[in-house]
């Protein structure tokens, strides 16, 4: 059998960066067009069988010809593809592998938080050696043995942090909407809570790891009453989104010294346009925070992988096999 050539337009920036990977040459004609203006992802989409991307406006989707036969988005989101806009019959496909990844950065914030790292780099370079050898009533730090992980969700990303902390020794709790549910791969918990069991997981949780995604139910599922239920050494990171977490009611939280320290790899305004997020609150100027900037599952594995994904869906297509990761 004979496969077509296809025609498949690439937008997004990380992922043309694997174009190796997505069409080997000859294979396929592959346009990237990461980084050009709106208008000219617009006037190149007709005649487009594929279109990889992590961003499609309705006026590209409307712009899209019935040649369109995929879209695939480039990571796990796809809440901004204008899917209701585009040509009947369209598939849309999404891929992960940001777990282990996000696990990891995870693990990395908490050792850093409990061990003050970012405080003690600062003061080693100023010239500061403050240690308990120098001045023994300092307070020691911690290892993650023996504490409680309270993970909010229990997505990829939930379970992979789940897996990685409890071979630290940690004893790991989740809530998720559906506590009976089996758990992937052999994973182990010490305790499931249904949504309703959020302020018992605050309160028995020795650091909180948020990784639902954002909807109507969760947007601002940790606010001020959520914060002070938990304990004043507790420690809260946010992998998921900004506007799960009230910022405001997070920063008062943190200055205050209601919470132990908070990791912050998600933001709020802007997040969703230009993919830079923001905060209207100083946290640069607290000490208790580790700031990144959504790049917790940026890694060559997760994107090579995701490439390979995305590649494989790309043939299954020109071979008429079903797809994977089907969203529509």
């Amino acid at each position: 059998m004979v496969t077509p050539r296809l025609k498949i337009l690439v937008t997004d920036p990380i992922i043309g960066r694997f174009a190796s990977i997505l069409a080997p040459p000859g294979e396929h004609d592959l346009v990237l067009a990461a980084g050009r203006p709106d208008e000219e992802i617009v006037a190149a989409l007709p005649g487009t069988d594929v279109a990889v991307c992590s961003r499609m406006t309705e006026a590209m989707a409307r712009a899209s010809g019935p040649e369109l036969r995929l879209v695939h988005c480039t990571g796990a989101g796809y809440e901004r593809i204008a899917i209701d806009a585009l040509p009947p019959g369209t598939a849309v496909c999404n891929t992960f592998h940001h777990g282990p990844s996000i696990a990891e950065h995870v693990v990395m914030v908490m050792l850093m938080l409990s061990r003050q790292v970012l405080r003690k780099d600062r003061l080693v370079r100023e010239g500061v050696w403050e240690s308990v050898g120098v001045d023994p009533g300092l307070p020691l730090g911690d290892t993650l043995a023996g504490r409680t992980l309270g993970l909010l969700g229990l997505g990829e990303t939930g379970r992979e942090v789940a897996r990685l902390t409890a071979a630290f020794g940690m004893r790991v709790q989740a809530m998720r909407r559906d506590p009976g549910a089996p758990l992937d791969g052999g994973l182990r918990l010490d305790r499931v809570l249904p949504p309703g069991g959020l302020h018992e997981l605050l309160t028995s949780s020795d650091v909180v790891v948020v990784t639902v995604p954002l909807n109507e139910h969760t947007r601002g599922l940790i606010g001020a009453a959520e914060l002070d239920r938990m304990r004043r050494t507790a420690l809260l990171i946010n992998v998921a989104r900004g506007p799960v977490v009230d910022e405001r009611a997070l920063y008062e939280a943190l200055a205050a010294g209601r919470i132990g320290g908070a990791g912050i790899d998600v933001w709020w305004p802007g997040e969703q346009g230009a993919g830079r997020g923001g905060s209207t609150m100083p946290f640069e100027k607290l000490d208790n925070v580790v700031l990144t900037p959504h790049n917790s599952g940026h890694t060559a594995r997760t994107f090579e992988s995701r490439a390979r994904d995305i590649a494989a869906n790309i043939a299954a297509l020109a071979e008429g096999r079903p797809l994977r990761n089907v969203i529509r």
